[in-house]
């Protein structure tokens, strides 16, 4: 078992299989030694989890949401790297979408539950630079989404 695999499993996170677009476009493109994740909505062992910050979903099940999306982007980032993780060397950057009213501010604390995934798996090279901004709406009704980019070996 590699290294992240071994924290992967210290830390009871489960990958699932990576989730098929649902529209025209490719889960992940590799260009160079960059690898560029779609956009992954809040799906976790239970289904979508939907919603809007602000209005029907708490700053926790927002978290939680966007660990979600976190879980799902590590399961491209596998899959893009051969089924080998430890050929990641850092993450570039994530773009984090919150499903939100006019009203909510705290995108950053919700988006900080995928940061702080990447950095509880890969360490250090798992600190990135971050977006993390409020939508009117997300597709399926999706709480949450977010994109990634990685450098890889």
């Amino acid at each position: 078992m590699n290294r992240i695999e071994a924290n992967l499993k210290q830390h009871n996170i489960v990958l699932p299989e990576p989730v098929a677009p649902v529209a025209n476009y490719a889960p992940f493109i590799l260009s160079g030694n960059l690898v560029f994740i779609s956009g992954q909505v809040s799906i976790d062992s239970e289904g979508l989890i939907t919603g809007r910050l602000g209005a029907d979903l708490s700053v926790e099940r927002g978290i939680d949401a966007a660990r979600a999306c976190g879980i799902n982007i590590i399961a491209q980032l596998k899959a893009a790297c051969d089924g080998d993780l430890d050929r990641v060397r850092r993450c570039v950057k994530l773009g984090g979408f919150v499903n939100c009213t006019d009203e909510f501010f705290d995108h950053p604390k919700v988006v900080n539950g995928a940061s702080d995934l990447m950095v509880t798996v890969f360490g250090e090279t798992g600190r990135h630079a971050r977006a993390a901004v409020g939508a009117t709406s997300l597709p399926l009704g999706a709480a949450v989404e977010v994109d990634a980019v990685f450098e890889i070996s």
